[in-house]
């Protein structure tokens, strides 16, 4: 392949046609005269047509090069701005990040998370969207989201599941229900004499319980029964009173659900894993590396919940 037109090209004609003098754009180019004489007689043979008229005394324009002098401007100064963007994103001056959690995550990882990080990095913009773990993992799969915070219910082999943490489930029932009377940890066994109020299987929670039947709440759920789509809706079904319904310890320790009494289930003990979902092969930009670095550090050294496990 013969040789192209270059930004090198452009630049040197750009200074020629604001200087109208090949010494002094030399000057301004680091150059010598001779070399710049060089790529501007290359550029012209390119380009196939005359760009400048010289005289003894001053360089002038051909009606082309008047034209094409526009073109060149708008051609570096678009490049130029693209190259101080990228450094100003590899520093994280500006970017966006978009994240996609359950609510309990939010509340509890990403608001210390989001403090600490908009402190750091000031001119970052950052989107946070409150979805199901159906939702988290197909926004992230699809690109849409840079990463999640979820536990994993569809198990997609495009994207990458990090354990970061587990919580503890337990029973979330209104303080004048009979199972918030109890002392010391309820097992599972204990409520099967009680009205149930479950999550459905779209939701990671719903979905963990769901799978283990050893633990009696499936059976419970068979027959006509309330259910909710999300920890927003299921507070409104506790607040009809008389039910209990089945969380892990950060669900139900986020508001409007903690005001409910939150008891630990045993025999056995049942965790749910959140998982950083990202997809599989795919770099992360600086902004979004930096802001995972603040959410892990934010994991390990400020989460203090009872019930909650680091990873």
């Amino acid at each position: 392949m013969g040789a192209q037109i270059s930004l090198r090209h452009l630049r040197c004609f750009a200074a020629v046609a604001e200087t109208r003098s090949f010494t002094l754009a030399a000057n301004r180019l680091f150059q010598t005269q001779s070399s710049l004489t060089a790529t501007i007689k290359q550029l012209e043979d390119l380009a196939g047509l005359r760009l400048f008229d010289r005289t003894t005394r001053r360089v002038e324009l051909t009606q082309d090069a008047i034209w094409f002098k526009g073109v060149a401007d708008k051609v570096l100064r678009d490049f130029d701005n693209a190259i101080v963007d990228l450094q100003a994103a590899a520093r994280s001056l500006r970017g966006h990040v978009r994240i996609s959690a359950a609510s309990s995550m939010i509340t509890h990882v990403l608001t210390p998370t989001l403090l600490a990080f908009r402190a750091a990095y000031p001119d970052i913009a950052i989107s946070v969207y409150d979805e199901g773990s159906d939702k988290i993992e197909r926004a992230v799969l699809e690109g849409k989201r840079d990463f999640g915070l979820s536990s994993s219910l569809n198990a997609f082999p495009d994207l990458d599941y990090t354990p970061v943490l587990a919580d503890t489930f337990g029973v979330v029932v209104p303080k004048d229900h009979p199972l918030a009377k109890r002392s010391g940890k309820l097992t599972w066994s204990e409520l099967s004499k009680f009205e149930y109020i479950g999550l459905t299987s779209d939701t990671g929670i719903g979905a963990t319980l769901a799978a283990q039947r050893e633990l009696g709440l499936a059976q419970i759920a068979e027959e006509d029964f309330d259910h909710a789509s999300s920890t927003n809706s299921l507070y409104a079904l506790l607040k009809l009173g008389g039910k209990f319904s089945v969380l892990p310890s950060l669900a139900a320790h986020t508001d409007p659900l903690s005001e409910f009494e939150f008891r630990e289930l045993s025999e056995p003990k049942v965790e749910r894993e959140i998982c950083l979902i990202t997809r599989q092969l795919r770099s992360h930009s600086p902004t979004t590396m930096r802001m995972l670095e603040t959410l892990i550090s934010t994991i390990k050294n400020g989460l203090h919940v009872k019930g909650v496990r680091i990873i």
